[in-house]
């Protein structure tokens, strides 16, 4: 049977934390930002973790 293959698009947005769990970035953070708070701003610049029933299916994408 041949290697799983690494599915590359959640390769590049998806990354595994030491406990195994999956790291993202914060959508709305790309364009038509000036009505947006600062605070709004900030926050989004931060990682958040996929939701477990959301990892599941993002896990099998990333097998490696």
């Amino acid at each position: 049977m041949p290697k799983m293959k690494t599915h590359r698009g959640a390769a590049k947005r998806f990354k595994k934390t030491g406990t195994g769990k999956l790291k993202r970035s914060k959508a709305f953070r790309r364009h038509i930002l000036t009505k947006k708070a600062a605070k709004t701003k900030m926050q989004l610049r931060k990682s958040g973790i996929v939701t477990a029933g959301d990892a599941s299916r993002i896990a099998q994408l990333l097998p490696y």
